[in-house]
């Protein structure tokens, strides 16, 4: 049995949706009740997050079998899973290791490598998540706080966002730092484009325009790697467009699903 915390609502075909670095699945609460009505819901606190334990490594290939095997019983068939940054990745991940479980793909602020690198210019500076690896262990609550702030940088209501994503954190227990740790590093190294290309099933990228993390321009270089993938651009939003434009998330998703 699986150990991680998993809260389902809603009716209608399955829904999973999987949170980002240091949040949890309350972070949706936004853009959870959109979407009830349309699917059933089920969104998944990782381990060391919310309200699940640690338990083995927090790697992706380790965290696909964990997040699997807690929908067993809830998710009849393939879903449409829906990650969240870091979350988006796991999706991705799961999308490539078991198409099975797969029947659409969202990525909302994510894609198939997060960190810069030399061909992949439009990441975030590694430099920044390898000092915030480095100063987790004598202050992982500044660190998240930190983290939070750069997520909203530019939006015109940045503060608004800012609040409810502080609040989102605030109404859980706080992340295990271990699991802080793995997730920093997965941010800055896994590279996810041979598994991103391989994916069969139909992808729905969802950004903000003024994201600084996930910025469009590594949005377009994921459509270029696949060429059938649909993207989706909300105008204003930062980082966690869910939260400051959920209604455009939600119609996004919908008519994605919905679709051909």
């Amino acid at each position: 049995m699986s150990g991680l915390h998993v809260h389902s609502t809603g009716q209608g075909p399955d829904l999973v949706l999987l949170h980002g670095w240091g949040m949890h699945g309350g972070v949706f609460a936004e853009l959870e009740p959109r979407l009830a009505a349309h699917f059933r819901v089920h969104r998944v606190d990782l381990p060391g997050h919310g309200r699940s334990p640690l338990s083995g490594p927090f790697e992706l290939p380790a965290l696909v079998g964990q997040v699997v095997a807690a929908l067993e019983g809830r998710v009849a068939g393939p879903a449409l899973w829906a990650g969240w940054s870091l979350g988006g990745m796991l999706a991705l991940q799961v999308a490539a290791a078991r198409p099975d479980a797969v029947d659409r793909l969202v990525l909302v602020a994510s894609a198939p490598r997060f960190s810069r690198a030399d061909d992949w210019p439009a990441g975030m500076d590694p430099d920044t998540l390898a000092d915030f690896g480095n100063r987790l262990a004598e202050d992982h609550a500044g660190i998240l706080q930190r983290f939070l702030a750069l997520q909203t940088f530019g939006e015109p209501d940045a503060r608004s966002t800012l609040r409810t994503l502080r609040a989102a954190l605030d109404a859980a227990p706080a992340p295990d730092p271990a699991a802080l740790a793995a997730g920093l590093r997965i941010l800055q190294a896994v590279d996810l484009r041979d598994a991103w290309q391989a994916v069969t099933a139909p992808v729905l990228l969802i950004g903000g325009e003024r994201d600084r993390l996930v910025h469009p321009d590594a949005l377009a270089a994921a459509v270029d790697l696949r060429p059938q993938t649909r993207c989706q651009r909300i105008p204003d939003a930062g980082h966690a467009p869910f939260v400051s434009h959920p209604e455009a998330v939600a119609g996004a998703i919908t008519e994605f699903a919905h679709g051909d």
